[in-house]
C-alpha cells in the first residue's frame, strides 16, 4: 500500500481509501460482511474510511461505527452531511443549524466522539460560504472534528470557498472529493487544478465507473451489476452515451490485456497516477470485491500505458456528461441564465 499526504495537514493516508456507501441497503451488505471487509481492508494497509450520514439514512454510519470499535485511533475516519436525512426541509444542506445538529448525530452512529474530515456533501446554494465555514470551524474547535472538506463542488465554489475563509479569518477546506475516472476526466479540466494550486487533498470517488470499469461490464454480456438493478438508464447500451462508455470499454480491455493488468488495476492505476489525487476511494459490496480491488494497491502504470488510455478517452472528457453532479446551476435551470 502507497501512503501519501492529505493536502497540507500532514496525515498520511492510503493511495486507496475504503467507501461504505455498500454498507447496508444500497448495496446489501450485511453487518458481518461490513466488519469483514473493514478488517481486510485495514490488514492490507487500507486507514482512510470514508461514508456519509445519507447513506442508507445513517445505516453506513452505524455499520462503520460497529466495525470500528476498538480500534478507533488506527483510522482516519471521514464522513460527510448535506444530502436530504428527511422530509422536513432544515434536515439537509450546509446551514449551521443543521450542520451543528447533524455531526451530533453522525458522532452517535459512528460512536465516537470525533471524526477526522468531515466534509460537506454537495455545495448548497442556499446557504453562505461564510456561514458554513464559520460553523465548522467553531465544530473544529469544539473538537468534534479535526479537518473538513468539499464533495463535488464547482471548481469556482472550492476557490470562493477558500477566499471566504481568507478574509473572514476561518478555517478552510481542506480536501476535495470529486468524481473522476478513465471515463468521467472532466474532473482534469477545472476541479484538479484548482485542488493543486490551494493545496487540497482529493479522494476521487467512483474510480470503477460505476462498475463500468470493473471488468463485469463487456460487449455482448448481459449487464447484471448491483448498481445496474437500481440505475437501469445509466446501463442501457441503445443511449448513445452509455454506448460511447461500452465501446471505451473494449478498447481500455485491449490496453490493459497488453500491459498485463485486470480492468481494474488499469482503472485505479489511472486515478492513483494523477499528481493531484490523493486517494482513490473504493466501494467493495462483497470481500471477492475487496480483494479484486485492493490488488491494485501497488499499481503503477507505465507512460505508454497512460498515453494509451489518452489516446482512447482525452484528458478532460466526459463520456456521459450528464451524470455529473457538479454542473454549475444556472446550466440545469433556464431561469437562472435568462433576464
Amino acid at each position: 500500500m502507497q501512503y501519501r499526504t492529505l493536502g497540507r495537514t500532514g496525515v498520511q493516508v492510503s493511495s486507496l481509501a475504503l467507501g461504505a456507501m455498500n454498507f447496508g441497503r444500497i448495496g446489501q451488505t450485511t453487518q458481518d460482511e461490513a466488519t469483514a471487509i473493514v478488517d481486510a481492508a485495514l490488514e492490507a494497509g487500507i486507514n482512510l474510511v470514508d461514508t456519509a450520514d445519507m447513506y442508507g439514512q445513517g445505516e453506513s454510519e452505524e455499520m462503520v461505527g460497529r466495525a470500528i470499535a476498538g480500534r478507533r485511533d488506527d483510522i482516519v475516519l471521514a464522513t460527510k452531511a448535506g444530502m436530504p436525512m428527511g422530509d422536513e426541509r432544515n434536515q439537509q444542506g450546509s446551514s449551521r443549524r443543521w450542520l451543528v445538529t447533524e455531526l451530533d448525530n453522525s458522532l452517535r452512529r459512528l460512536g465516537v466522539d470525533h471524526v477526522d474530515l468531515y466534509q460537506i456533501h454537495r455545495w448548497d446554494p442556499r446557504t453562505s460560504d461564510e456561514e458554513t465555514l464559520s460553523a465548522l470551524t467553531d465544530l473544529q474547535r469544539a473538537g468534534k472534528l479535526r479537518y473538513f472538506g468539499s464533495s463535488t463542488f464547482p471548481a469556482y465554489r472550492i476557490v470562493q470557498a477558500e477566499w471566504a475563509a481568507r478574509e473572514n479569518h476561518l478555517s478552510r477546506y481542506v480536501t476535495e472529493q470529486p468524481g473522476y475516472s478513465i471515463l468521467q476526466r472532466g474532473t482534469e479540466t477545472h476541479v484538479l487544478p484548482v485542488t493543486e494550486q490551494y493545496g487540497l487533498g482529493v479522494l476521487a470517488w467512483s474510480p470503477l465507473a460505476s462498475g463500468w470499469l470493473s471488468g463485469a461490464i463487456r460487449e455482448g454480456h448481459e449487464i447484471t451489476t448491483n448498481r445496474s438493478a437500481f440505475m437501469p438508464q445509466r446501463f442501457d447500451t441503445t443511449i448513445p452515451t452509455n454506448r460511447a462508455k461500452l465501446d471505451a470499454v473494449e478498447q481500455l480491455a485491449k490496453v490493459a490485456d497488453a500491459a498485463g493488468l485486470t480492468m481494474i488495476q488499469l482503472a485505479l492505476g489511472f486515478v492513483t497516477a494523477h499528481p493531484a489525487v490523493t486517494s482513490a476511494i473504493i466501494g467493495p459490496r462483497t470481500m471477492d470485491h475487496l480483494h479484486s480491488q485492493l490488488a491494485a494497491a501497488d499499481t503503477v502504470l507505465t507512460a505508454d500505458v497512460l498515453d494509451a488510455i489518452d489516446a482512447i478517452v482525452p484528458p478532460g472528457v466526459d463520456l456521459a456528461p450528464q451524470e455529473k453532479f457538479d454542473t454549475p446551476p444556472a446550466l440545469l435551470d433556464p431561469s437562472l441564465r435568462r433576464r
